[in-house]
């Protein structure tokens, strides 16, 4: 018998089923951490960025 919950749960897991390959292939993303001096702050601050 088909319900809605048990609709919903097929439907999530044929899903993640297909995105788990298309994640697993993309690379991870790179951090790249830079000092720069900060005259507000009189100090150092640290920017953290994400690079595909």
């Amino acid at each position: 018998m088909l319900t809605r919950r048990t609709f919903l749960a097929t439907t999530a897991a044929v899903a993640s089923v297909r995105a788990i390959p298309q994640v697993a292939k993309s690379p991870a993303p790179r951090r790249i951490l830079t000092l720069v001096y900060d005259k507000a702050l009189g100090g150092m601050r640290a920017i953290d960025k994400l690079v595909r």
